[in-house]
C-alpha cells in the first residue's frame, strides 16, 4: 500500500495464492522497496538509520507519531543530492508502519516537501514529494528474485526542475 498522494510501484495479486505468498513477503520484511523523497533542510550524516516507535499520535487520534508505546520502526536513507536549502534522497523503510518515512523524516527535522500533515506545504508542487521507485520481491509462480523500477513521474520533475533552478546563485542560469 501506499500513502494517499504517493506515487510508483504497487503490486497486485491476480489469485488468493499469490496474495498470500506476496503477504507474507512483507510480512517478513523480505521485499525491497525504495523511495524518492525530498525533504526540506540540509539533511546530515549524508547516510543514517532512524529507529524510533512509531503510534497513533497521543494529541491528534487522526496522525501517527513517534512515541514510545509504538511500534517498532526502521526507516534507512542516502542523500542523493542537495539543492539549496532541499535535499533529495533514497529512502528505505525496513519496516512498514502507516506513514513511517513521513513520520521518521519530520522526527529528525526534516519534513517532506508537499506533506501538508507531517511536512511542509510547497509553491512547487501539490502533493508529498515521495515516490516508491523500486520493488522487489519473490514472484509467486516462479519464487524467483524480480526487481522493478519507474522513474518519477512529471509533476515531480518539474518540482526538481524548479528548486534546482531557484538554487541556482543570482545571475546563473
Amino acid at each position: 500500500r501506499l500513502d494517499k498522494n504517493t506515487s510508483g510501484l504497487i503490486v497486485i495479486a491476480k489469485n488468493d495464492f499469490a496474495r498470500q505468498y506476496l503477504v507474507n513477503q512483507f510480512k517478513t520484511h523480505v521485499v525491497t522497496k525504495g523511495y524518492i523523497v525530498l525533504v526540506k533542510g540540509r539533511l546530515f550524516p549524508e547516510r543514517g538509520l532512524v529507529e524510533a516507535p512509531i503510534g497513533r499520535d497521543p494529541h491528534n487520534r487522526q496522525r501517527m507519531a513517534v512515541v514510545a508505546t509504538g511500534k517498532e520502526a526502521s526507516t534507512q536513507y542516502q542523500v542523493k543530492k542537495y539543492l539549496g536549502n532541499y535535499t533529495l534522497l533514497e529512502v528505505i523503510p525496513r519496516t512498514g508502519r502507516t506513514h513511517q518515512i513521513r513520520v521518521h523524516l519530520s522526527a529528525i527535522g526534516y519534513p517532506v516537501v508537499g506533506d501538508s500533515v507531517y511536512g511542509i506545504k510547497s509553491t512547487y508542487i501539490n502533493r508529498q514529494f515521495i515516490h516508491a521507485y523500486r520493488l522487489g520481491f519473490r514472484l509467486p509462480s516462479t519464487d524467483e528474485y524480480q526487481e522493478f523500477t519507474c522513474s518519477l513521474p512529471a509533476d515531480l520533475k518539474q518540482a526538481l526542475e524548479f528548486i534546482a533552478h531557484s538554487a541556482l546563485p543570482t545571475g546563473i542560469i
